[in-house]
């Protein structure tokens, strides 16, 4: 164990016992481990009853990029849906305790490839959206750009050369989707990532993590999964049909591509933003977002 991890863990003690002994009454634990994961500090954590909890610790710096009562409202919900495991306590600061998910299998492209879990995952989604709440949260894609946009020329970072034209085309794609069918927003996740699934050890699949979730079109989360798990044409057919109970027709299609577009247009410019920061790396996760982005459009554009 390095000394930074293990000078977090030390730090961290204290508060995961003052959570039990809110949650429980008392502090007192079997076994206690370490998560993955940087930015916030999670430990799954075995009770003297053998039941397992999750405990969380927001990272350092956190409450800059997160509302964590926008999350409150959002993780809320999911467990009232039933599509997160069930929550015991949300503090105002992000602190929280739930259970914890037992016997979490690894999960890979290849694991959300798999016919039942995406089936499972499609069921998730229709569930959230069609919930017919408003969490209040907002998830703006477009004004997020618009700073990213900002961040980048205060940053010195170099613009791609046809990024203006790329720019206006994803603008009149959005235009001609929106024309077709006025956007509807609905409760999104918005961060359908591999590592915000969780497959149970009996095969029952989670989505969890709700930091960055919020009112958006429905699309985006469908379209997120399909970025993430690499999915193939045939891989989003199948998605699509298991979301609409039937064969989508090409307007769906069309709105699935176009918000392919708005999930790498937005973190292709996020991307940039930290090249300052982080270097090579996030210019290679901006120029491979930014690939995928055009290509998509001839994607789109052969949808008849």
């Amino acid at each position: 164990m390095s000394e930074l991890i293990r000078e977090i863990e030390e730090a961290d003690i204290p508060q995961i016992r003052d959570l039990l002994k809110m949650v429980f009454g008392d502090a007192e634990w079997k076994e206690i481990q370490r998560l993955g994961g940087m930015t916030n500090h999670s430990y799954k954590v075995t009770r003297n009853d053998d039941q397992e909890y999750l405990a969380r610790i927001p990272g350092e710096g956190t409450e800059k990029m997160i509302n964590r009562l926008d999350e409150r409202k959002s993780t809320e919900l999911a467990c009232k849906l039933n599509i997160d495991s069930e929550l015991l306590y949300f503090g105002d600061d992000g602190r929280k305790v739930m259970k914890f998910i037992h016997d979490p299998q690894e999960m890979n492209e290849d694991v959300m490839k798999k016919n039942e879990n995406l089936k499972q995952a499609s069921a998730i989604f229709r569930k959230l959206h069609t919930c017919g709440e408003n969490t209040g949260v907002r998830f703006e894609v477009f004004e997020m750009a618009e700073l990213y946009e900002s961040i980048i020329r205060d940053g010195g970072v170099r613009f791609y050369d046809d990024y203006d034209e790329v720019k206006q085309t994803v603008m009149r794609i959005k235009e001609a989707v929106d024309k077709k069918c006025e956007p509807h927003r609905v409760p999104c996740h918005n961060d359908s990532l591999m590592g915000n699934w969780v497959l149970d050890g009996e095969g029952r699949l989670y989505l969890i993590d709700w930091e960055y979730s919020g009112m958006n079109e429905a699309m985006w989360d469908l379209s997120c999964l399909s970025i993430e798990a690499n999915y193939s044409s045939d891989n989003d057919r199948d998605l699509l049909k298991e979301y609409y109970g039937k064969s989508p027709s090409v307007d769906e299609k069309k709105r699935f591509v176009a918000a392919k577009l708005y999930v790498d247009y937005l973190w292709t410019l996020w991307g940039l933003t930290r090249v300052p920061f982080d270097g090579q790396f996030m210019q290679e996760y901006a120029d491979e977002r930014y690939k995928r982005l055009k290509k998509n459009i001839e994607v789109y554009r052969g949808l008849k």
